[in-house]
């Protein structure tokens, strides 16, 4: 499965994070598009992947400061509502929610329950995946959530600790399979769901795309990959008589 890492945001008129990038990732038939969230300091979920956005750090700022901030496309920066609610149009493309790590754990809780309260109040919840690099966002998800898919990012932990922490899946930077190839089989055998991220490149994307035990390939170049994995279908087709 293609996840398209903050939107498909590398081609004409699209920005990282942006509606535009969501829309142009379901139109290529990803089977998600993957976005941050912060929350302001006035306890608003906004749609960014930095901690800071012209030299202002989102927690520590009101919404009314940044809302006339734009993207590198001219779009404002998302609300989160506003961008589950462009989401929700959208058929057959799921909506990978990464909630940033905050600074402290009260912040984390906030931060997850406030997008889980979004999701459902918009009833997105089949439609809603949960990715966090902190254990406390992932422990709080999986408290108010349990039925939703919660991967963890942070890389250390095995398959077997973090099915131990009741969370369906591990969503880890490609360098932690090279270190812990043996996690893969791991998974496979826990039932514990694989993403892979950031793979670029056509040369390591075609070697990810024949890895057994990866269920989700994360990347900045979803067409590419959508291709190479089309190569590989035709590949296995026997020859026509």
């Amino acid at each position: 499965k293609i996840v398209a890492h903050r939107g498909y945001w590398r081609t004409e008129g699209s920005a990282q994070n942006s509606i535009t990038s969501l829309k142009k990732a379901a139109e290529i038939g990803c089977y998600g598009s993957e976005f941050d969230v912060w929350i302001t300091a006035d306890g608003v979920p906004v749609v960014f992947h930095d901690a800071t956005v012209n030299g202002i750090r989102i927690e520590d700022t009101t919404y009314a400061t940044l809302m006339n901030i734009r993207l590198a496309n001219g779009e404002f920066i998302p609300t989160l509502q506003q961008y589950l609610t462009e989401g929700a149009k959208l058929e057959g493309c799921q909506l990978i929610l990464e909630i940033k790590t905050h600074r402290n754990d009260e912040r984390n809780k906030r931060a997850a329950d406030m997008a889980v309260e979004l999701v459902k109040m918009l009833g997105l919840e089949q439609k809603t995946e949960y990715i966090a690099f902190s254990k406390v966002v992932c422990q709080r998800l999986h408290e108010i959530t349990p039925a939703s898919k919660i991967a963890y990012l942070n890389g250390e932990l095995s398959p077997a600790q973090v099915k131990e922490m009741g969370i369906s899946g591990i969503d880890y930077n490609e360098k932690v399979f090279v270190k812990h190839p043996e996690w893969l089989q791991e998974a496979k055998q826990l039932g514990i769901e694989v993403n892979v991220w950031t793979v670029d490149g056509e040369e390591n994307l075609r070697h990810h795309a024949t890895l057994d035990g990866i269920d989700i390939i994360t990347t900045n170049d979803p067409e590419a990959l959508k291709g190479i994995l089309a190569e590989q279908q035709a590949a296995k087709q026997p020859a026509a008589k």
